[in-house]
């Protein structure tokens, strides 16, 4: 597996890295183990204090960071310092909750006999995080905060394109002050993934990423008897009804599709709308997609970014020619995007029907599925009609309406009159093929800690 940073913009090869050996492996989990058993006795103020450091040293570092990350995946600057600002508010988030979310919590019990019974949250060793590379600073954020605040410790496998943030996101934490151990980052190899797995102070994996690399490091996790969650795919449903106030719907339609150069699990990729607004919607939200400035990712006015690498890039490319070739009409969109870099024109796809095999896919790149809906009902119907359940969205006037759609269509997450959002205060995770699980909140921080019941009791033996 090579971990390599090459530059989206300018294809050129910036740095390689080695594997890990299984010797590094082995001293990682090694030194995991001894630092979460210090990790696990310190309390809640101290690891808060870390925390806040961290996330005071992302803002006072922020356009370093930011710049990092445009270089190693392409994102636009504005977003990639957005990116940096949403991680400083994850460990701030658990910074100030932490500590009640995990408080004990007395059970009421119905009879007396069983005494005063109290469930508590304790930690449960070395977690390992398995990372994309589409958000490389706020992935690890959502994982980190949340174990580290729990007393666990963490070992990373991030995305081999994004090396760089990697390692510097564990210098982040050192020099916030967290131990040794208590967060290290590996450029492991698959073989050690399995390796790291089946040893019995790991006590769990979250993975982010594909279907495919999800299924198979579930599978180890389960030989393995250790607790899995996963974070994968999404084709998320952006319905938009009748009544909706066109001029913001389309506007947020073109942002929802093509923020991170679409590549984001939670995009907004199956446009749906009513048969009554049909063709003006696809009127302006053209219009909208040929405003888009592709460019230097660098470059403040740049408003859409490279693919992350140039295989991201083809690979879209022949998933448009496929859904093509099995009857939907592809529309090229806007000035032509440049000819050096992993860019791909922004693509509007119409006539996707259910016996083209591209209607159940996922676009991660700046293509837009638009399809027809009859009504409110046949909208809803179409939404539900995937293999995915990641997060969506409902445009309509009347936001009590937009909540009961909200609550038919079948995903972790619906927002009403808005993309599927990600901030530091909302969970995030999905349903189906998406996965399972949930991150950030409480619902995060309680995934890989051991409920443990605390009982009290004082009667007198049966005999």
């Amino acid at each position: 597996m090579a971990y390599q940073t090459i530059n989206p913009y300018t294809g050129e090869l910036i740095k390689t890295f080695p594997d890990a050996s299984d010797a590094e492996v082995q001293q990682a989990l090694d030194a995991g183990h001894k630092a979460f058993l210090a990790w696990r006795e310190t309390n809640f103020a101290q690891r808060g204090k870390i925390l806040q450091k961290a996330a005071n040293l992302l803002r006072e570092r922020s356009h370093e960071y930011a710049s990092l990350l445009t270089l190693e995946m392409g994102k636009i600057i504005g977003e990639a310092e957005a990116e940096v600002e949403l991680s400083a508010k994850i460990l701030e988030y658990y910074v100030k909750h932490a500590e009640k979310l995990l408080a004990p919590e007395k059970l009421p019990v119905e009879d007396p006999a069983e005494g005063e019974a109290v469930l508590v949250n304790e930690p449960l060793g070395i977690i390992l995080a398995i990372e994309p590379w589409n958000f490389p600073f706020y992935q690890i954020a959502r994982i980190l905060a949340p174990q580290l605040s729990a007393g666990n410790v963490l070992l990373l496998k991030h995305a081999s394109n994004v090396p760089q943030s990697a390692a510097a996101f564990e210098k982040l934490m050192l020099d916030a002050g967290l131990p040794v151990g208590g967060f290290k980052n590996l450029y492991a190899t698959r073989h050690q993934i399995e390796t790291i797995l089946n040893d019995p102070r790991v006590h769990g994996v979250a993975l982010t990423g594909s279907e495919a690399a999800g299924a198979i490091v579930a599978t180890q996790a389960a030989k393995a008897l250790k607790k899995s969650t996963l974070e994968l795919g999404g084709a998320d449903a952006f319905v938009v009804l009748a009544d909706a106030e066109l001029d913001k719907t389309v506007k947020w339609a073109v942002f929802g599709r093509h923020w991170n150069g679409g590549q984001v699990c939670v995009s907004s990729k199956r446009m749906i709308i009513v048969d009554a607004i049909y063709d003006e919607f696809l009127k302006r939200y053209t219009k909208g997609v040929e405003g888009l400035k592709a460019g230097d990712p660098m470059d403040p006015t740049t408003t859409l970014a490279p693919l992350s690498s140039q295989i991201a890039a083809d690979e879209v490319r022949e998933k448009i020619a496929q859904a093509v070739k099995h009857g939907a009409t592809a529309t090229e969109v806007g000035p032509k995007v440049p000819t050096k870099g992993a860019f791909v024109q922004p693509t509007i796809l119409t006539n996707v029907t259910p016996d083209n095999p591209a209607y159940y896919w996922e676009f991660f790149g700046p293509v837009s599925m638009i399809l027809r809906a009859r009504d409110e009902d046949d909208a809803v119907k179409i939404a539900n009609d995937s293999p995915f359940g990641l997060g969506g969205s409902v445009f309509t006037a009347d936001t009590v309406r937009g909540k009961k759609v909200a609550h038919r269509i079948s995903t972790g997450m619906v927002f009403v009159n808005h993309p599927t959002m990600v901030k530091a205060d909302l969970p995030f995770g999905g349903v189906r093929r998406s996965g399972y699980g949930r991150e950030l909140l409480g619902l995060g921080l309680k995934e890989f800690v051991n409920h443990k019941l605390v009982d009290v009791v004082d009667i007198d033996a049966p005999f």
